[in-house]
């Protein structure tokens, strides 16, 4: 069974085929996403590998420098409920 890893502090320039290629060796790799800002295109730093043989990728992975940057992995955790943003949607005016 895959495990999601969640990959963090990597290089803004990093590729998807780069993240790929680091951790093919440790397992299966059947996904890799870097998440990038929805405005500018540009990598947020972090992504997401899913994979076999995660503990293994894990352990052998996190803390270790890749470009300039020491990499941090863990297991994913599921996203959770994001509530309000863009300010207080009762606001009333009182004129």
């Amino acid at each position: 069974m895959a495990t999601k890893l969640y990959v963090g502090n990597i290089p803004f320039r990093t590729t998807e085929d780069e993240l790929r290629e680091m951790f093919s060796p440790h397992g299966e790799v059947h996904s890799v996403s870097i998440i990038t800002d929805r405005q500018t295109g540009r990598s947020r730093g972090f992504g997401f590998v899913e994979m076999d043989n995660a503990d293994a990728a894990m352990a052998e992975l996190n803390g270790k420098e890749f470009g300039g940057r020491n990499l941090r992995i863990n297991e994913a955790r599921e996203r959770q409920d994001r509530q309000g943003g863009g300010g207080d949607r009762d606001f009333r005016r009182s004129w």
